[in-house]
């Protein structure tokens, strides 16, 4: 459906909004003026979770949506090399998306169709193009976000083999850009796979010497508190 209303559209430029996001009155203006350097071919805005105040995993989440945008988006932005533009808001150069649509309608992983993480994709395939893509934080969109964990982890599970998969497509780009992005595409792979260690790690640890290490516990308790206040100060907020 997406593949045909682009063939279909006419324009400069192309909106990608999810079924339940709601769109800031100035989100489509503000990122047209992003769009206007001809060498962007994509940019995206700010994302917050609509029902962030519905249970504690919609407002962690909120959390995880600002540190996303404006400490990793907002940093590949600097380079000019957003590393996934994301589906609920962004928007694309429509003649950059029509030169790049039969790579994106056929992608495959290990030979086989994918169609998960279309938007990681589509952001690797205008970087790999030569455009630019950028973050814009005045943009702001509000989209549902899971409220119950079985959901929570499905959602996340599709968003890792996306991560996973476009990062092997990336290979080749990434020595073409700032030695930061190749840091911060190694961290983004390598966080999950190490806190997955360290979780089944500390259980073993639990289960077989009935003992927990402490010093982990209050040095990620310390971390998460500094994190969380360093956000509250950046925000003047204090849902953080």
């Amino acid at each position: 459906a997406q593949i045909a209303a682009i063939r279909r559209s006419s324009g400069d430029f192309v909106l990608s909004v999810d079924s339940d996001t709601t769109l800031a009155s100035d989100v489509i203006t503000k990122l047209a003026v992003k769009m206007r350097d001809p060498m962007v071919g994509a940019a995206m805005g700010q994302l917050t979770a609509y029902n962030r105040s519905d249970t504690w995993l919609t407002r962690l989440i909120d959390m995880e949506y600002w540190l996303a945008c404006n400490e990793e988006r907002a940093a590949q932005g600097r380079f000019g090399a957003v590393m996934c533009c994301c589906g609920p808001c962004a928007m694309y150069r429509r003649s950059c998306l029509l030169s790049l649509l039969d790579q994106y309608e056929t992608q495959l992983f290990r030979g086989k169709p994918s169609d998960f993480g279309e938007d990681r994709h589509l952001t690797i395939l205008m970087l790999k193009a030569g455009f630019r893509t950028e973050y814009v934080p005045g943009a702001v969109a509000a989209t549902v976000v899971p409220d119950k964990m079985g959901p929570y982890l499905r959602q996340q599970l599709r968003w890792a083999r996306s991560t996973f998969r476009d990062t092997m497509l990336a290979r080749g780009l990434l020595r073409g850009l700032d030695r930061y992005l190749t840091l911060d595409v190694m961290g983004e792979n390598l966080g999950p796979l190490l806190l997955g260690i360290a979780v089944v790690t500390a259980l073993g640890e639990l289960l077989f010497s009935h003992t927990v290490n402490w010093w982990t516990v209050l040095a990620i308790v310390t971390m998460t508190v500094i994190r969380s206040t360093v956000l509250s100060f950046r925000t003047r907020q204090l849902r953080f």
